[in-house]
């Protein structure tokens, strides 16, 4: 009987295991607010750790070493009573093949993350409603780590995470919250699974499959070939830039992947377009033209 038992709960792991897609760090930092009760921060990272990890975002069976990683990274900077005013950073990586390298896909920070909490609330989200900015914004976030991850594996793969993650924008545009609509010029929510979706910018989606999935994933087996893919990859997003207000894929890809691009092309092999993907790099992100001089 005893046995049948830890059967039974083994399976029953087993299965709980395998509806996580998500391996997320969910960290609460809360140094700045003063006061004694620190409790309600512990409770809500306690809390959130457990919806992200334990919630199956998709119909799929995912091992545990298929997991996502990532770590969403939320900064109090103020509480009065329930409410609380924060920025949220969303970081994910991938494995490429072949190594133990895990790439970075996205490093995101949302500077207006307000939200209200009760500690001890339940977790709960509706997707045909809007209830709570905390819970629309993790549930939002988790599904735009699905879908730029999935994306970097198969052509536009992400793209019924990248749909969910709409509807979550939709559904929360009745708050009325500026972070949810459409703003001119503000690199938002709206505007980050807008250029997502957009098909003028679709171009962005196909190199991050090339860049990562013909690019990264074959240096293990041609190291030259997949350079010169990588290379090609990025010089491909010139092709969008322009043709939206503020370039917030091209600033997300760059964010994201700067450090990566640098260690690629400071050594050899070179690669026929060097220099053209030093002028693009430079065009497309200036801020990083500290690093951009280390390229060769």
């Amino acid at each position: 009987m005893r046995k049948l038992v830890f059967l039974s709960l083994l399976m029953f792991s087993i299965s709980v295991m395998k509806s996580q897609e998500l391996n997320c760090l969910v960290t609460v930092n809360y140094n700045q607010v003063q006061g004694s009760n620190t409790q309600v921060f512990k409770t809500l990272e306690n809390s959130l750790s457990e919806f992200v990890n334990q919630t199956k975002w998709t119909n799929k069976e995912v091992k545990a070493e298929e997991r996502i990683d990532c770590a969403f990274t939320i900064i109090i900077s103020s509480r009065d009573a329930n409410t609380f005013k924060a920025t949220l950073q969303v970081q994910s990586t991938r494995p490429v093949f072949g190594s133990t390298y895990a790439s970075p896909i996205l490093n995101l920070k949302d500077n207006d993350f307000n939200f209200k909490y009760n500690e001890f609330d339940p977790l709960i989200y509706n997707k045909n409603s809007f209830d709570s900015n905390l819970i629309s914004t993790i549930v939002f976030y988790a599904n735009i780590v699905l879908g730029a991850d999935a994306d970097t594996f198969k052509n536009k793969g992400g793209e019924v995470y990248l749909k969910e993650a709409q509807n979550v924008m939709l559904q929360a545009q009745q708050s009325g919250l500026a972070s949810w609509q459409n703003v001119v010029g503000k690199q938002n929510r709206f505007l980050l699974i807008d250029n997502f979706l957009s098909p003028k910018l679709s171009a962005y989606r196909n190199t991050t499959y090339n860049y990562h999935r013909n690019g990264l994933d074959k240096l293990v087996t041609d190291k030259n070939i997949a350079k010169q893919t990588i290379e090609d990859a990025v010089i491909s997003l010139e092709s969008i830039y322009n043709k939206t207000v503020g370039n917030y894929l091209i600033r997300t890809f760059f964010d994201a992947k700067s450090d990566e691009i640098v260690n690629l092309y400071s050594d050899g092999p070179a690669t026929r377009n060097q220099n053209k993907l030093i002028e693009v790099v430079r065009k497309l992100s200036p801020n990083n033209n500290s690093k951009w001089k280390d390229i060769k």
